[in-house]
Order: structure tokens, then sequence, then C-alpha cells
């Protein structure tokens, strides 16, 4: 018979929580799913085995939580894109956040949101495009300026994506970088929180997209948006093609 047993994962601000014991968990569906929701807001799409793995569940019990998401809306599957050398098998399932799921992990940011645009069309009502343009510069400017250095100071490309996609989840966008085909790279920003604002204000997209540019060191592609109702924000970022005398990455 199967031991139950406190189960306990590490939480996104580097804490420990304690998610409960094994029935306890099955038992508790509200707080499993929540938890479950936050997951997938934080590390984007993740297929029913790898939930079961982080939370100790049988993959049939994660798939009844999975399934109830799936019916009131918040969650939606997809083929998970094939691994290199993978057989013709069937595709494994990922399951990711609906709109309306980033909203559920993302309580009280709807409010903020809404006062936001509200400032926002008056700023552009009384000074023009120009200074939401301006606005939303400054923003990203400030939110990234205490990891600046610590992004620039790296000596190759992939290294800076990298630092970028940790500081971004550090500011609350729970972001990751991974290789891109061997074309580059791809920064991954799973969740957004001024996407309501985005949806209305682009500008806020394209102020992101340019500072990115800056501290990469090279011109960089916006590939989705959250804001246009993409799963995630996604960045492409082209490999190097040169090297200095020292031999390392021309950026």
């Amino acid at each position: 018979m199967r031991k139950t047993g406190v189960v306990k994962r590490k939480a996104s601000l580097g804490h420990r929580e304690e998610v409960g014991t094994m029935s306890g968990v099955d038992g508790h569906d509200g707080r499993t799913r929540d938890l479950i929701v936050r997951r997938l807001l934080e590390h984007g799409p993740t297929t029913a085995m790898d939930l079961a793995g982080e939370f100790g569940l049988s993959g049939a019990a994660v798939r009844r939580h999975l399934d109830a998401l799936v019916a009131d809306g918040t969650v939606v599957t997809r083929d998970a894109p094939r691994a290199s050398g993978r057989g013709r098998g069937r595709p494994a399932r990922q399951h990711l956040l609906t709109e309306q799921g980033r909203r559920r992990a993302g309580r009280g940011e709807a409010d903020v949101a809404e006062l936001a645009v509200a400032a926002l069309r008056e700023l552009a009502g009384v000074a023009g495009e120009d200074a939401v343009r301006a606005f939303a510069r400054r923003r990203i400017l400030g939110l990234l300026a205490e990891h600046r250095e610590g992004v620039e100071a790296q000596d190759d490309r992939a290294a800076r994506v990298e630092a970028l996609a940790g500081a971004l989840s550090r500011e609350g966008y729970a972001a990751s970088s991974r290789p891109s085909s061997g074309t580059g790279a791809q920064l991954c920003q799973h969740h957004c929180p001024v996407a309501g604002v985005a949806a209305e204000f682009p500008q806020l997209c394209e102020a992101e997209t340019e500072v990115f540019a800056e501290l990469l060191g090279t011109h960089v592609q916006r590939l989705s948006t959250i804001a246009r109702g993409d799963a995630a924000c996604t960045t492409h970022v082209p490999q190097p093609t040169t090297t200095d005398v020292k031999g390392r990455q021309v950026v």
C-alpha cells in the first residue's frame, strides 16, 4: 500500500511551500487546482505526467483535476511538439492556461489593469500617442534597471538571454529561455502582468521588444504576445555569427 507523506515543492519566491499529504492534496480539489493553475502560469504548457510528478499525485488524479479545469474554461490542451528523433507514436498532450485561466492565477491584476487603461487613455488624450510610447519605454527600463548590469555582463548571447529571462521572472513574468532549432534562442514569458493593458496599448509590447534588443545587443523579433491572445509572449533572438579576437561571441 502506498505511503502518504508530506509533499513539498519549491515555490517561485524561493521558499518551500507545503502542499499537504498525498490524500490531503487530492481531497482539497479547489486548492489543488489553484496550485496546478499557478504551475501552468509559471512554467507554461505542461503534461499531466509532469504535473503528477510535481505534486506527488497519481496520473488519474491529475487528469481529473485537468478535466475539471478544461470544462470550466481555465485550461486547454494541445499536442506537445515532437522531440528530435522521437518516433511516430501518439504525441503527448500539453495543458496550458486560457486567458480566463491567467486571470484566475493573477487575481487582483484585473482591477489594476482597468485603472492603468483609464490612465493611459487620459495620457493619450492630453499628450498624444508619443507620450504613451515614452511612458512605455520608461516603464520597462525602470523595471529592468537593477538587472541590466547582470545581463550585459554575460559573454555570449545565450547567457544573456538566460539572464534576461531570470530578471523577467523576478519581476513577475514567469520567463524562460530555450534554443531555437539552431537559429538562436527564444525568450518566453508565460505570464504578463500588464497583458490587459497591452491589449489596448501595444506600445507596452513594442517598448519591451526595443529594450530587449538593446540589452541583448541584437535585433530581436516578437513572435507572439499574450496581449494578442497567444499562450505566451515569445521573442526570437538570432544566434551570433562572428567572434572577437579572444574567441568570444560578438553580441
